[in-house]
């Protein structure tokens, strides 16, 4: 047999004490965030459109992208869609609610490949793109659910990729402090990513116009509590984007 040396043995006991525990948990993370008695389900789509073909690709989903919203046959709803207008150029954002879950999104996929007006739309929606992408999200339990509003408004989406394992974390400070954030109507909806890029948080902002988006977050920093939030959150983030969209004429959100 192996005699393990004794300063081996010391070594590893030593290091053990500084091991953090794991607190046993009885639920996914995802189940502890989200609005559970809900079970909605969200598609982001982010299409990268050829420049040439940004009002044709436009013109095709307001042809098509209402109809699939208002027919009861289709248990799903479009939130939401936009045109970046800062950020990433020449690009199409879509973000849809599936009321019911995984079974919903299941069912509107299946139906829609025997939808020909779909098929035909998918066809010609695939001339006029570069590349598309999506994610399946979740909504945190503290934030608003997306509901249609009335124009004029910009909408500024923030996307935070996080550090893996402090979904938790992060949810925990921001669900004290979105109350600070609501003075202006602001907050929009907050969501985290299932399938698709992991540990991907998305927080949707509406704003009049690009002043109002300053004024409303300078007077955040006169919010107690809000520079602690901004504090603590920031080392959990790896990589941060934002997006200044601007709603299409088949927007529910305008």
């Amino acid at each position: 047999f192996i005699v393990t040396p004794l300063v081996n043995r010391e070594d590893s006991w030593f290091k053990s004490l500084f091991v953090r525990k794991v607190d046993p948990r009885k639920d996914a993370h995802a189940n502890l965030l989200t609005k559970n008695e809900e079970s909605n389900l969200y598609k982001i789509q982010f299409h990268n459109v050829k420049p040439e073909c940004l009002d044709a690709y436009n013109k095709l989903c307001e042809d098509v992208l209402p109809s699939i919203h208002a027919d009861k046959y289709y248990p799903c709803e479009l939130v939401g869609t936009w045109n970046t207008w800062y950020g990433e150029q020449d690009q199409a954002v879509h973000l849809w609610r599936y009321r019911g879950g995984y079974p919903a999104l299941t069912e509107v996929m299946n139906k829609l490949r025997q939808n020909k007006e779909f098929t035909a739309y998918r066809k010609e929606r695939g001339k006029m793109l570069l590349s598309r992408r999506n994610q399946l999200l979740l909504e945190f339990s503290f934030w608003n659910e997306p509901v249609p509003r009335e124009g004029p408004n910009i909408y500024e989406l923030r996307s935070y990729q996080l550090r893996p394992g402090t979904m938790i974390e992060w949810g925990n400070y921001w669900a004290r402090a979105i109350g600070l954030r609501q003075h202006n109507r602001e907050a929009v909806g907050g969501f985290f990513s299932q399938i698709g890029n992991l540990y991907m948080v998305h927080h949707l902002w509406a704003y009049k116009d690009l002043q109002s988006r300053e004024d409303t977050r300078n007077a955040a920093w006169q919010e107690e509590g809000w520079h602690e939030v901004v504090y603590y959150t920031v080392p959990l983030i790896q990589h941060m984007d934002s997006r200044i969209m601007i709603p299409t004429k088949a927007s529910p959100m305008q």
